[in-house]
């Protein structure tokens, strides 16, 4: 009998913990599956040659985006938010547009605003392009997503940690930790994507590029030279071998090392040690 209940017991244990896997890799097919879009997206890029007409689809979302959030569908033009427009329009598309005039206009309306920013955000565009040059620019639109997106990603799946280790309190509310995952990790997902177009876009209507100057190479010392024409000897070598040598404090005197000396007076005792005056040592040999 006990051996009997034991073994009832050891499945249902089994089974539970059966149930848990299998909901563990429910929870990693979602991460998986994003996963994916990410990669597939990316290798994508990376393998394209024009890189321009994906940066204007992300520039063109965001500045859909921007005009639905400030002027709302069937509203006055006194209702537009027509700061909040103008500031978007400065953050993601580096444009200072008069937007302000625009709304005073009789009869202008939202796709009017839509088209008149999308024009003169695809105009900034393409003189940028044209003074980079194609090469430059494909080089440029493609190192700026590929970096976005890898930086947003890495913080995408630490929010989706966080989400995960959280989620499972709902239970206690009767609600479905699974769902309550899937749900809001395709809301972070959404948010994912449309960070990644506001971010290359001010990136790619702000990037300078900066020409490095040539180091010019160092010039080695000259020396000037200056020959007597009577004598033939040079007067330039006579007097820098003339010049007076610097003095040199005694604490920094070598006694067996006279190059170290500098300029000595006559009268000063001799660094030599000797006791005597200079003028009677070492320096007898300067007078001969």
């Amino acid at each position: 009998w006990i051996n009997k209940a034991l073994e009832r017991a050891q499945k249902k244990v089994e089974a539970r913990n059966f149930e848990t896997r299998k909901n563990l890799l429910k929870y990693d097919d979602v991460l998986n599956d994003q996963r994916k879009v990410i990669f597939d997206q990316r290798l994508e890029l990376m393998e394209a040659d024009n890189i321009g007409e994906t940066a204007a689809d992300m520039r063109h979302e965001v500045i859909e985006m921007l005009v639905t959030k400030h002027i709302p569908e069937n509203a006055y033009a006194e209702q537009w938010d027509i700061a909040g427009l103008k500031a978007g329009i400065a953050q993601f598309l580096n444009l200072d547009l008069p937007v302000e005039e625009w709304a005073k206009e009789e009869g202008i309306a939202e796709d009017d605003i839509l088209q008149r920013v999308t024009e003169a955000a695809d105009k900034y565009a393409a003189e940028r392009a044209e003074r980079f040059g194609p090469e430059i620019m494909t080089y440029v639109e493609r190192s700026v997503i590929l970096q976005t997106i890898d930086h947003l990603w890495r913080e995408h799946i630490v929010n989706l940690d966080h989400l995960r280790s959280v989620v499972g309190f709902r239970g206690y509310a009767q609600r479905d930790p699974l769902q309550e995952y899937k749900a809001e990790a395709f809301e972070l997902f959404q948010a994912l994507l449309a960070n990644l177009r506001e971010a290359v876009t001010a990136q790619l209507m702000r990037v300078e590029l900066v020409q490095q100057e040539p180091q010019q190479p160092e010039l080695p010392e000259m020396t000037a030279h200056h020959l007597d024409p009577n004598t033939g000897e040079d007067e330039m070598a006579q007097g820098m071998q003339a010049a007076p040598a610097a003095f040199v404090p005694s604490d920094e005197r070598d006694p067996n090392n006279p190059a170290t000396w500098g300029r000595i007076g006559r009268n000063e005792m001799c660094p030599c040690g000797s006791g005597k005056k200079y003028k009677h040592c070492h320096g007898v040999y300067e007078q001969a």
